[in-house]
């Protein structure tokens, strides 16, 4: 009889599970990709190794870029600091986000900074849930009396400033500093620190950052939830020669000659091709610890398996021409000036490709970035740039047709400096110099080097792109003045 009552149960236990409704498994929706971006001052798109156009030591970097997105047409809008770091964090060109030079004391009165209002890329983020940190070079408040007492603050113009959290734009971690060149004895403003509270650190800044960098991963892993980090490194940024001893012994057997194949180098018996020579070795040494830094943080986030469902981003505010044209450095029309490394690595979903054609420049940042992290819903309306993540994902999509650039403006004078266009072929820019403005026109395909000036106002070419570059003026409300010859 127990057999019986027994059996029986089983086939009652059967039945009912027979009948019954099975459970569905609770659905956890996948965690939004994390986001690194690594950006460095003053570094020129050519001086990438897998390029093959400059003899830079940049293994890392090549390695990235040959599993990800390397964009070479990709350029800044506006070839310097500030203005294109706000590019990046707004979405906006300069006459719109307010910074249209540099931020220093002698642009404060007219109110170049950041607005605590924008709403940047990183707002966007930390309002959907992410924890977001910042180490390194900021560039974006104006410094205000009394200045800190940093060195580059006691001459007659000052540039660095603490940032106050309620002017970090959803940055939650904080280890950074407006502007400080000092790379071998750098400054930092911790989280917490008050505006008298910043520290030195004997150590190489990017060496430094990339340390801290490797701390903030180790710990935003053992959060629930999804983060960004940005690493914003001051060199290749001058002074050059506040370098490691390491790197720059890596072109010590270098022949200096074997630099200088380029014909845009001014002679040696000139200012301009002294500065060259006497610079290029250790640029390249600072480009090749950058590299070295870059290294580390990525593999630091593969170890951590972080690199799974991790967006890379490493791009550069702007290039150096180091002498090149007779331009010291940046804020001019030149290649070398407007030019930077972009690259995206993101395991698993990037498709690996080298761009040639697409013509994307800083504004767009910002809304490709969350296009890529699955976030273009809540893309703020009224952004200047736009989103080519389906050309990082896919190598298709939209492509756009120009490339706008303006720079070295003065400001009150928002007549002063450059504006200009460019395509894949050609670069069409005009100089303001002392009230009269000067055209350029280079084909960049015959003459990469830009030695020759072809303007001439009836050209075709001329012709076709003045109208569009008006255009944008006029859409962009920026009253810098070209008469369209008929």
């Amino acid at each position: 009889m127990k057999k019986i009552t027994l059996w029986g149960l089983v086939l009652l236990a059967a039945g009912v599970a027979a009948f019954t409704v099975p459970r569905h498994k609770k659905v956890i929706p996948p965690k939004r990709p994390n986001l690194l971006i690594i950006l460095v001052d003053q570094y020129r798109g050519q001086a990438l190794g897998i390029e093959h156009k400059e003899q830079v030591m940049t293994p890392n970097l090549d390695s990235l870029a040959r599993n990800g997105y390397l964009g070479e047409q990709m350029i800044t809008n506006y070839p310097v600091c500030s203005p294109s770091r706000a590019m990046m964090m707004s979405g906006l060109y300069p006459l719109k986000n307010k910074v249209c030079g540099n931020v220093n004391s002698n642009t404060a009165p007219y109110g170049v900074e950041l607005p605590a209002d924008t709403r940047c890329w990183s707002d966007v983020l930390k309002d959907n849930g992410y924890y977001n940190g910042y180490i390194g070079k900021w560039h974006l408040d104006s410094p205000h009396e009394p200045y800190i007492p940093t060195s580059n603050n006691t001459q007659a113009l000052a540039w660095n400033e603490w940032t106050s959290p309620d002017r970090r734009h959803g940055f939650d971690y904080w280890y950074a500093y407006g502007t400080y060149d000092m790379h071998m004895h750098p400054m930092y403003w911790d989280t917490k620190a008050g505006r008298d509270g910043f520290h030195y650190v004997d150590e190489w800044g990017p060496q430094h950052e990339a340390d801290k960098a490797i701390e903030f991963l180790g710990d935003v892993k053992k959060k629930n939830t999804p983060f960004s980090l940005v690493v914003s490194m001051n060199p290749p940024h001058s002074p050059y020669t506040e370098v490691p001893q390491r790197y720059v012994d890596l072109y010590k057997n270098v022949p200096l000659a074997d630099l200088l194949k380029d014909p845009n180098i001014p002679a040696e018996n000139t200012p301009m091709g002294q500065e060259y020579r006497k610079s290029v070795k250790y640029y390249y040494a600072c480009i090749a610890g950058v590299d070295d830094q870059v290294g580390r943080i990525v593999h630091y986030l593969k170890e951590q398996k972080l690199d799974d469902n991790t967006l890379v981003m490493f791009i550069a505010d702007h290039g150096n021409c180091l002498g090149k044209h007779d331009e010291i450095s940046k804020n001019n029309i030149y290649e070398e000036s407007l030019r930077i490394p972009l690259i995206f690595y993101w395991k698993g979903h990037i498709r690996t490709q080298r761009d040639t054609s697409l013509l994307m420049s800083m504004a767009d940042v910002y809304p490709t970035l969350l296009d890529l992290l699955g976030l273009k819903s809540k893309t703020p309306a009224g952004l200047e740039g736009h989103s080519f993540a389906a050309n990082v994902l896919k190598g298709q999509g939209m492509q756009s047709q120009y490339q706008y650039f303006l720079g070295a403006v003065n400001p009150p004078n928002m007549k002063s400096g450059f504006r200009g266009i460019r395509t894949k072929q050609y670069k069409l820019a005009y100089v303001n110099q002392k009230g009269k403005v000067e055209g350029f026109l280079f084909d960049l395909q015959k003459d990469p080097f830009e030695l020759n000036n072809l303007y001439n106002d009836e050209d075709a070419t001329v012709q076709k792109l003045k109208p569009v570059l008006v255009s944008w003026l006029n859409k962009t409300n920026d009253p810098f003045s070209i008469k369209i010859q008929h």
